[in-house]
Formats: C-alpha cells, sequence, structure tokens
C-alpha cells in the first residue's frame, strides 16, 4: 500500500468540509474520488499534499506519517500533485515550463521523466516547446501541467479535476494519455466530477459526498450499483 487515508477530518476556519474522510491506494493503481461539485474532493487531496492541514486523522504515505507535513516536504518524498487550476508559467516557454520543474526522484520506484519522454507521453506539445505556456489553449495547458509533475519523477501523482472545461475530443485524447501512464506503472489518485471520464481509467472509486464517503468499491461494483450512481454521481 502506498497511500493510506485514515479518518480525516478537514475544515477551512469555522467551516468543516471532511467527516471522517478514508481511503487506501495501492501501488500501480489508479484510483477515483468521485462526486459532485462541492463535496471536498479537492480538501481530500490538499489535505494528503499538506496544502491544508487536517484537523484531525492521518495520512500515511509508504507508510511513513506525513500528517500536516509541509506540502515541498511532502512533493519531496515523491507525491506529484497536479491542480486544477494547472499554474503553469504563462511567461515561459512549454519547455521553460519543463525545464524549471526537473529534480531527481525521491523513490526507486519512479520513472525517471526527461522533457523528451513527456513529449512522447504528450505529442501535442511536441510542436509547442517554444511557445510560452499563457498562449496554449485549456487542453494544452493541462497536458503541460501533468508534463511539469512528471518531471518531478512522483512515484504517486495526485490529478485534481483533469478534464475540467475540456471539450468532449479533447477529454478522450487526456483520457488516453493518462491511461498510458498507468501501463507504465505510475500509482494515480484522480479527483473527478465526470465520473465516466474517470471510470474508464480507474480500477477502484471512493465518492464523497458532504465530505463523507458513501462507497468505496471496484469500479465494477460502482457500475452495477444504479442506486448509487444515481444519487450521487446522477448517472
Amino acid at each position: 500500500m502506498i497511500l493510506q487515508v485514515d479518518d480525516l477530518y478537514t475544515a477551512y476556519g469555522l467551516s468543516q468540509i471532511l467527516f471522517g474522510v478514508s481511503l487506501t491506494v495501492d501501488r500501480g493503481e489508479c484510483v477515483a474520488l468521485l462526486g459532485r461539485n462541492g463535496v471536498g474532493k479537492t480538501t481530500t487531496l490538499r489535505s494528503i499534499m499538506g496544502l491544508t492541514a487536517p484537523l484531525r486523522g492521518t495520512v500515511r504515505y509508504n507508510a511513513a506519517d506525513i500528517t500536516g507535513r509541509p506540502a515541498y516536504q511532502i512533493a519531496k518524498l515523491g507525491l506529484g500533485f497536479v491542480p486544477e487550476e494547472r499554474r503553469i508559467f504563462p511567461d515561459l516557454t512549454v519547455r521553460q515550463n519543463l525545464e524549471v520543474a526537473r529534480k531527481a526522484p525521491a523513490s526507486p520506484h519512479a520513472k525517471q521523466w526527461s522533457v523528451e519522454a513527456v513529449l512522447e507521453a504528450f505529442p501535442a506539445l511536441a510542436s509547442l516547446t517554444g511557445r510560452k505556456g499563457g498562449y496554449l489553449s485549456g487542453g494544452e495547458q493541462q497536458m503541460l501541467t501533468i508534463g511539469r509533475t512528471l518531471m518531478g519523477n512522483p512515484d504517486l501523482l495526485l490529478l485534481d479535476e483533469p478534464s475540467e472545461g475540456l471539450a468532449p475530443l479533447i477529454v478522450r485524447d487526456l483520457a488516453r494519455q493518462i491511461g498510458r501512464l498507468k501501463q507504465d506503472g505510475l500509482t494515480i489518485l484522480l479527483c473527478e466530477q465526470n465520473a465516466k471520464f474517470a471510470c474508464k481509467l480507474a480500477d477502484r472509486a471512493y465518492i464523497l459526498e458532504k465530505g463523507h464517503v458513501r462507497f468505496s468499491g471496484s469500479i465494477a461494483a460502482l457500475q452495477a450499483d444504479t442506486e448509487v450512481r444515481q444519487q450521487y454521481l446522477g448517472l
């Protein structure tokens, strides 16, 4: 098991968001964190990554307790976080955005990424290496922000709403590219409102509703449970 989250409670000021969230991710898995907008998916990732300190509960990465550590320390251990906002450097070129994120892998399990390997994984960027990030389309920016995170050679990739705001054709391409990362052995925790997109990639899923886990199980079990899909995902 690479990631274990137990009984996580997190709040922003007086507004409590998570109420006892627990989940696990095994090495090589893609696990989806599903639910409607505002149910606590992003807060869960932020709590894991050290960007928002939980009130209580524990986060263990490779059996080490990382609860509440600063985000830069957690990143050094091998966790890579792709935020929903993307946050690329708009005045740097595609290649510069990738180069600035280069670092040595923290884990012997992590694949060593280069600019060339990222461009092979996301071929749409290959002809754009000299273009500034601010002039990319939304889909190209999403590919770049994932590629930039890969340059840190993560052992576990946290993806926050990667399909948000993208055209259906771009979403389809992105699903194929993330699928190839999974086939290469990268462990992924995927936070998504687009359940159809996530279920094509994931092995297992958790569904959040009002900060509580309402479902956990295999994708096959989720697809077979019409009541759960209708109640919590609107499918």
